[in-house]
């Protein structure tokens, strides 16, 4: 929290970051990377590129400030941050660095609107968001038993083309000791060296069950298209990887967690490569309660663009009360949840995994299906995390 004497300063800004957010981030990145290019191993380049991530802070910054004084609404997305910033090795020392760079880029833009209270405000708000970052990341290292950025050397076993832009890799630790436990809809990241010389992470769902002796990801080719470059990690994983290579891969992360052990019905819907988290799901509820009904619905641009289809299909002899469902956009359609299977409203949680604007129509469909709001939840991470708190 913040003192009385700043609280005016911070609920007055509001509008000016909505204004000038993003222009205060993009300088932001480009004072601290320019300063501190070592810094590049932990954020996105691509996304750098692409503007993500500068719009990813811009929300974070004007959400923060418009919800400061209501920790009920920026609890679960501090726990998806603090999942995140550990899943790639933030420090304790990084943040100090953020907080001058940051603080900076708004003196810079504000100019003489930037007074010297103003950004005292500034100064003691994000220190005691760093504070409270810094401690439950501190925590979740430790319940890991990992140093921050650690990663494990993994041998991948098994390589598979499950669709005309995704591949499999599995693997297991190269120094054969076990892997560490997770739960359907976590992630690890994926470390890699990139032939320009530059270290980059990346963040892929776990698309097999837990409690086996390997682990699975399942990547999507990211091609480059209208104002956004190719992914250069997946691209890289799909020309280079092969039986019998090493990838470093970190500790599994995440709270995007379906409930997999639970008696009520379950509803999981996906789109494009959204559908790894569920399958781990749906698998683990294979295991574990065959006999409860689910609905497993994926929409995909056609068959040709449809991960795991098999696999999931196979499921259907050993789990009588599974419902499966797909769309195609170009048979189908998109996917209208009116066209699901009943189930009941007040008793069944839905999961939502895939791009932005499916997760949103999909949202606003199943509110108006009755769907109560807590019954919702959703797999994002990026400038949409906080589209509910602005």
């Amino acid at each position: 929290m913040i003192s009385d004497a700043s609280r005016p300063y911070i609920d007055a800004s509001v509008p000016v970051l909505r204004q000038h957010g993003l222009t205060i981030t993009k300088l932001f990145y480009q004072n601290m990377l320019g300063a501190h290019p070592e810094l590049t191993r932990i954020f996105n380049m691509g996304n750098q590129a692409s503007g993500a991530q500068q719009q990813s802070l811009a929300s974070a910054v004007f959400a923060y400030a418009a919800n400061i004084g209501n920790p009920g609404a920026l609890g679960p997305v501090v726990n998806r941050i603090v999942h995140k910033h550990v899943s790639v090795g933030i420090r304790a020392e990084h943040y100090p660095i953020v907080g001058r760079h940051l603080l900076g880029a708004i003196a810079a833009t504000l100019g003489d609107a930037a007074t010297e209270p103003l950004l005292d405000a500034w100064k003691e708000a994000y220190n005691s968001l760093a504070k409270l970052l810094i401690a439950a990341e501190a925590e979740m290292y430790s319940t890991a038993g990992i140093q921050p950025g650690e990663t494990r050397p993994m041998r991948v076993t098994e390589v598979v083309r499950e669709s005309e832009n995704v591949v499999s890799f599995r693997f297991v630790a190269a120094d054969d000791k076990p892997l560490p436990a997770f739960q359907a809809g976590q992630y690890v990241s994926v470390a890699v060296d990139l032939p320009d010389g530059s270290h980059q992470l990346r963040q892929y769902s776990l698309s097999d069950a837990p409690g086996k002796e390997s682990q699975r990801i399942s990547v999507k080719r990211e091609d480059a298209d209208a104002g956004t470059p190719a992914g250069m990690v997946s691209n890289w994983l799909h020309q280079n990887v092969q039986m019998g290579s090493i990838l470093q891969v970190s500790h599994p992360f995440g709270e995007f967690t379906p409930d997999t052990e639970g008696e009520q019905p379950i509803v999981l819907l996906s789109a494009g490569i959204g559908i790894t988290p569920m399958v781990s799901a749906l698998k683990r509820i294979a295991k574990v309660n065959p006999q409860r009904r689910v609905i497993f619905a994926h929409a995909a641009r056609d068959a040709t663009h449809h991960p795991l289809r098999e696999e999931v299909g196979a499921l259907k002899d050993a789990m009588p009360n599974l419902s499966l469902v797909t769309f195609y956009e170009d048979a189908q359609g998109r996917m209208d949840v009116t066209k699901l299977p009943s189930w009941p409203r007040e008793g069944a949680n839905v999961w939502l995994c895939g791009p932005h604007k499916f997760m949103q129509a999909q949202w606003l469909s199943l509110l108006h299906l009755g769907v109560p709001a807590g019954r919702l939840h959703r797999e994002v991470f990026g400038p949409e995390l906080l589209d509910h708190l602005l």
